[in-house]
């Protein structure tokens, strides 16, 4: 089985430009993007704890993460930081539901063949819904591959790969967080001959910024992906 001693770390580095799709429905968390360093977040934490009830769910899960992994300071901090301290308790490809993992892709149109599949599985499972629109936000990031461990060395028959069974994939994603690698580099599974990352930690992205507005339409499957426009 692949872990993480076996895979060579991506030497040199520079700030790779990469892309990502959340849901809208995540507003950023203003928190994270108002200080510049762990102190000024702590005390501001603290104020704003005093008057506002809502705020650990905000926030999220701060105990998964160190304050030193956070990158106070860049442009987008809270999107970098929230896949952190909002951890989907199912799960994904590298990360079992117990740490979370940021996902970026060398597209934005591998990040949305990828969010496509993943919300095509879930809503499939909602009986009853015939016609909805699904909003998201498109980012742009800028992150440090030094130091990343390069699984698109590995062919796409490896398990790892494997469509919808992860039981290799995640055994490898806990092997690459206890070795404290900042990532993987892979090969994207849901649009071919592209690649993504699975980053272990928030602390190797220099920026991230929103760009467009994207919606996906449901009519019994997700029929349609449309780019909007501004004002339109």
């Amino acid at each position: 089985m692949v872990n993480a001693a076996s895979l060579h770390a991506v030497r040199g580095g520079g700030l790779i430009q990469s892309y990502r799709l959340v849901n809208s429905k995540f507003p950023p968390i203003a928190l994270f993007d108002d200080v510049a360093s762990a102190d000024e977040f702590d005390i501001l934490y603290a104020v704003q704890a005093l008057t506002n009830p809502r705020l650990q769910n905000e926030v999220g899960s701060l105990n998964l993460i160190p304050r030193s992994e956070i990158p106070f300071g860049i442009k987008g901090c809270s999107y970098a930081t929230a896949p952190f301290t909002h951890v989907n308790p199912d799960g994904s490809r590298f990360a079992d539901g117990s740490f979370g993992m940021l996902y970026l892709a060398d597209t934005m149109e591998t990040a949305i063949a990828e969010v496509r599949h993943h919300q095509q599985a879930y809503w499939s499972k909602v009986h009853g819904l015939n016609y909805e629109r699904f909003v998201f936000r498109g980012l742009v990031c800028q992150f440090d591959e030094a130091g990343v461990l390069d699984a698109t060395s590995l062919p796409l028959t490896h398990p790892i790969y494997a469509p919808d069974d992860y039981t290799f994939a995640r055994a490898l994603g806990r092997d690459v967080k206890a070795a404290k690698a900042p990532g993987l580099r892979y090969h994207s599974v849901r649009a071919m001959g592209n690649t993504c990352w699975a980053l272990t930690t928030p602390r190797q992205v220099a920026s991230i910024i929103q760009s467009s507005h994207y919606e996906m339409v449901w009519s019994g499957r997700i029929t349609s992906v449309n780019k909007l426009v501004a004002g339109a």
